[in-house]
């Protein structure tokens, strides 16, 4: 499963705001609200926030495994 935890802290540190992010960027706050919520957002939408906060994925997403109950 995909987690956006990185994504947030990575914005604290480049002091940019989910309101600089809807306003300047043309970043949706659907998509923001998806990525609060674990949700799925596309290669392209995650393409450009690397551009935007000049940072790599890693900065953006995390993966980490699902407990399965095996």
């Amino acid at each position: 499963m995909i987690r956006y935890d990185p994504f947030w802290k990575t914005l604290k540190k480049k002091h940019i705001s989910q309101y600089m992010l809807t306003e300047y960027y043309e970043i949706s706050s659907s998509t923001l609200s998806k990525m609060k919520h674990n949700q799925i957002c596309s290669l392209h939408t995650i393409d450009r926030l690397c551009g935007i906060l000049d940072c790599s994925i890693v900065d953006i997403v995390e993966y980490y495994k699902e407990d399965d109950g095996k």
